[in-house]
């Protein structure tokens, strides 16, 4: 998809990561912000996406934080970063305070323990959609696609730490992705 001429507006920004920040019970919120910003909105595209994820990943903090400051960033700058950030956990922020005041009431409404239960499912369900979606590129080039596997195993299957893969498996997914172009990497639309 072709970013627009307009740069996304603060408000629009705002909003999402705000409907974002309050409809994302159980995790998923990296899943839902990739159906809205470029599914549904087209802010950025897939690539761009799955290289914030892959950072977002990597750097300390939680994951949909640090989406939503890279989202942010790429849309609209360092006022975009600050405006998705605050918008993503001002919902939550109010929602928690007001669910710590009634969590015993809650938990006397029958069905409320199943409802949770079926929240986190989709959320599950959100985050592998997610992960085939970026996975798709992978499965064009040889190299990427041994990365890809390896990754899932040593971390999804053996358990090893994600510092040591990633330690590993990132300079050789550099130097597959670098004799892939024909003069060395790409340059991305924003450089």
């Amino acid at each position: 998809m072709q970013k627009s001429a307009q740069p996304v507006a603060l408000w629009s920004l705002y909003k999402m990561f705000l409907y974002v920040g309050l409809l994302s019970f159980g995790g998923g919120v990296t899943a839902w912000c990739h159906r809205e910003v470029v599914l549904m909105r087209g802010w950025m595209t897939d690539d761009e996406f799955f290289s914030g994820y892959s950072l977002a990943q990597v750097l300390p903090g939680v994951n949909s934080t640090n989406m939503a400051v890279y989202v942010g960033q790429h849309v609209r700058g360092l006022i975009g970063a600050i405006v998705a950030l605050g918008a993503l956990l001002t919902g939550p922020f109010f929602a928690v305070i007001a669910a710590a005041n009634a969590y015993h009431y809650l938990l006397a409404v029958p069905g409320f323990q199943a409802a949770m239960a079926g929240i986190a499912t989709a959320a599950i369900a959100m985050i592998f959609r997610m992960g085939i979606s970026s996975a798709r590129g992978s499965l064009h080039h040889i190299p990427s696609l041994l990365v890809l596997i390896a990754t899932f195993i040593t971390v999804g299957i053996l358990r090893w730490p994600l510092l040591l893969v990633v330690l590993v498996l990132a300079p050789l997914s550099i130097a597959a992705c670098w004799k892939k172009a024909p003069n060395g990497p790409q340059k991305t639309a924003h450089e």
